[in-house]
């Protein structure tokens, strides 16, 4: 794998993350603990968390993990995030001083460490002052609590609002956004990547595979029934089957990303997995595995080279569709400017 700094900051993480949403949901604490196991001996180094994984029991998988493991303490760059509720209370929720406090006290115990290495805003607050919650990481960066902070699902004004003002406060501003980005959701490069890319923040994609979409898994026209995220459950969340089987754009993707796994002999998933890694800001992309089988296959990425034409295919098949302004061809062109001068 490839070696790439934690957005602006100097930390060095690998560019393919290991997710652990699935610890102590789909996946037990053994067969967590083996793919903990794969992942690092395959060379990655960056885990990431939240709080709301199984309701802290991620958090607690990966805390026994360590704590088996105390050498590898010093290797793992470990990453978790505070926003969502972990009650029913007013105050279990939010990125408030108070909820952050309590939220980030129960990650480190969890985890069995004394400093989170990047601790995350799991999505924008609308009640909350950005100015406290921004004033409560810089405190906890002082404190040795955490080392760096960065936040996941933000708009591009959010983001770009959190970073100036930071750096207008003098506090330590962030280096990292953790936003959805696959070859089907491509829309964050309208807005989220340039802001991305203005600040110098790295992108950790999540959901790399469209929920598994990507992987080769489904048909079309073919409800999806066994033991998949879909099998199980065909409305589930943003990747529910009927919208994106009926939607042509989804198998003009596919049907891309099959034809070029074939020309390699490697996986879908592989394919996908090297088009996002090499897009723009991106720094780590974040694998979710269910089974050790599931990992190594997706970490073998780490080892496919698209040619340039592969890479101009897969990104022409996936545009994102566009109304005619502010994202359309002729609107992008108003914004944009030739050195030589002229139209």
């Amino acid at each position: 794998m490839q070696y790439r700094t934690l957005g602006h900051s100097g930390a060095v993480v690998t560019n393919y993350a290991l997710g652990t949403m699935t610890f102590g949901a789909e996946a037990t604490e053994e067969d967590s603990h083996a793919i903990l196991d794969s992942y690092f001996n395959a060379g990655g180094n960056f885990i990431d968390t939240a709080d709301v994984y199984s309701s802290g029991t991620s958090e607690e998988i990966i805390g026994r993990w360590l704590a088996q493991r105390p050498a590898l303490r010093d290797t793992a760059v470990i990453a978790t995030k505070g926003r969502f509720p972990m009650g029913t209370a007013p105050n279990d929720v939010g990125t408030s001083r108070r909820r952050l406090t309590r939220a980030l006290d129960d990650s480190l115990r969890r985890l069995g460490v004394d400093q989170i290495d990047l601790y995350q805003l799991h999505a924008w607050d609308p009640i909350t002052p950005l100015e406290e919650t921004l004033r409560f990481l810089d405190d906890a960066v002082s404190r040795g609590k955490i080392a760096y902070y960065g936040f996941s699902n933000f708009l591009g004004w959010q983001l770009t609002k959190a970073v100036h003002t930071a750096r207008s406060q003098g506090w330590n501003p962030p280096v990292s956004l953790q936003p959805q980005y696959s070859l089907l959701v491509r829309d964050i490069e309208f807005e989220i990547v340039p802001a991305a890319l203005d600040a110098g923040i790295g992108l950790l994609p999540w959901s790399p595979l469209g929920g598994g979409w990507l992987s080769g898994k489904y048909k079309r026209d073919q409800r999806p029934a066994g033991a998949t995220r879909l099998g199980e459950n065909p409305e589930r969340g943003m990747e529910a089957w009927k919208a994106r089987n009926d939607n042509p754009r989804t198998w003009t993707v596919i049907g891309a990303v099959e034809d070029i796994a074939a020309g390699h002999g490697v996986s879908p998933a592989q394919v996908a997995l090297a088009w996002l890694a090499d897009r723009p800001a991106v720094t780590s992309v974040i694998l979710g595995a269910r089974t050790t089988e599931q990992l190594a296959d997706n970490m073998a990425a780490a080892d496919l080279r698209l040619s340039a034409d592969e890479v101009s295919r897969l990104t022409e098949a996936s545009l994102p569709q566009t109304g005619v302004y502010p994202y359309g061809p002729m609107a992008q062109e108003q914004r944009s400017r030739k050195m030589e001068g002229g139209r």
